[in-house]
């Protein structure tokens, strides 16, 4: 991978913060998720990929929305089909996986989403699949749409 410049290092780490704003503040004022923090640390964990390392083959795009999606529905189904949250959350972080696997579409914070719809309290159970576009999709266009913006302006360095 090739090293960042200072001036891409800054664009990427302000990207992130804008980006995870964007995301906290979707999912704290509009969703009112009583356990925003679990649903945030998949995004914070994307984050750092899609800014931190955006070469990286799970930064891509496809890797971020589908990867995300399918962990998503993975833990949904693990949690609607399992009465033993420990043994949902045990199956569903494998079940992802391999999900990814097959779709090409890897990207590590999606066990953390898997997970999420298991342990993430009564709202996030409520929702049922809905959690998939609310906040599970919002949030990774709102990351992948800054992510792309920064990706612009890295490309536009001025120091050069």
């Amino acid at each position: 991978m090739d090293k960042m410049s200072r001036f891409e290092i800054t664009v990427s780490v302000v990207g992130a913060f804008v980006a995870t704003l964007a995301a906290s503040f979707f999912s704290f004022s509009i969703l009112s998720v009583e356990n925003n923090a679990m649903i945030l640390a998949s995004t914070g964990a994307s984050a750092m990929l899609l800014f931190g390392m955006p070469a990286s083959p799970a930064s891509q795009p496809w890797n971020l929305v589908a990867g995300h999606l399918i962990s998503a529905f993975v833990g949904v189904s693990c949690h609607l089909l399992m009465s033993n949250d420990l043994l949902a959350a045990s199956m569903a972080v494998p079940l992802a996986m391999l999900s990814m696997h097959w779709l090409r579409c890897l990207h590590p914070p999606g066990g953390a989403t898997a997970v999420t719809a298991i342990i993430g309290g009564a709202h996030v159970h409520e929702l049922g699949y809905l959690f998939l576009i609310l906040p599970v999709l919002f949030n990774s266009v709102i990351l992948l749409s800054f992510a792309l913006a920064v990706g612009t302006l890295r490309k536009i360095n001025p120091y050069e």
